[in-house]
């Protein structure tokens, strides 16, 4: 399986387009959240109507995989925190969304799909639905992988160059139940800066956050089942990693 992971485009039309010519090319296509801009100009109900349009013409080519970020809300639940119901409409459109899990149709992994979350309420939500998917895969013979927006705090895939700005929750359910991969997004100084990173490990689970850039091309990680590698792809070059081995960056030409 060839698995291409990207984020935070925040409505960055070119990437989109980008996306969706390159979809093809892959098995699966992972977008680890903010797929909107709450800074942007353009009203928030055109970015989602756009949006939707995207993702229902990347999906018939793969299978494709979302989850949200904190620029995605568009609404408040009964505690008043941020919540993103507008991705629940791709789902109609076969889209993998938020609080969703998925299989490949091989058996050879499974996917789940957290919400980002603004409070106590979402987060309790979230740890639920890690203790049922934690019940569905844990003991399986199957890659258990997770998409989730924000990455672990003091990760080097938190790191923005001055602070951490991770999940505090994040690491400590890692340790727990011990997915084999989770990709993130959300911090995206992380690879570019000087103890920052795409790719860290804790304890056996490989985290991923392959940072954001301009242009038309987003930075990416493609991920080779078959030949057991992470590769990370973006301005500042290319780096190659083997997930059966301990983590070493190995430079691309």
């Amino acid at each position: 399986m060839k698995l291409l992971v990207v984020a935070d485009f925040h409505y960055a039309l070119k990437q989109w387009d980008w996306l969706k010519q390159s979809a093809a090319d892959f098995d699966l296509v992972v977008y680890a959240g903010d797929l909107l801009d709450i800074a942007s100009i353009v009203d928030q109900e055109v970015q989602i109507l756009v949006t939707l349009k995207y993702l229902r013409a990347i999906q018939p080519k793969l299978s494709l995989l979302v989850t949200s970020g904190n620029h995605d809300g568009d609404q408040r639940n009964e505690a008043g925190e941020s919540v993103v119901t507008w991705l629940q409409e791709a789902s109609e459109d076969g889209v993998v969304v938020d609080g969703r899990s998925y299989e490949t149709p091989e058996g050879t992994a499974a996917f789940t799909l957290f919400p980002w979350w603004d409070g106590d309420t979402g987060r309790a939500e979230v740890e639920e639905l890690l203790v049922q998917e934690a019940a569905k895969y844990r003991e399986r013979d199957i890659p258990w992988i997770w998409i989730y927006h924000v990455p672990p705090q003091d990760s080097t895939v938190s790191w923005t160059g001055k602070v951490h700005f991770g999940d505090p929750y994040l690491g400590d359910w890692i340790r727990e139940y011990q997915p084999d991969m989770v990709f993130c997004g959300h911090v995206h100084q992380a690879p570019f800066v000087r103890d920052g990173s795409w790719v860290d490990r804790i304890d056996d689970t490989w985290v991923f956050n392959m940072g954001k850039q301009i242009g038309p091309v987003p930075s990416q990680i493609i991920v080779d089942t078959e030949e057991n590698t992470a590769e990370w792809y973006s301005l500042a070059g290319a780096e190659r990693i083997h997930l059966d081995r301990e983590l070493e960056r190995i430079e691309l030409a």
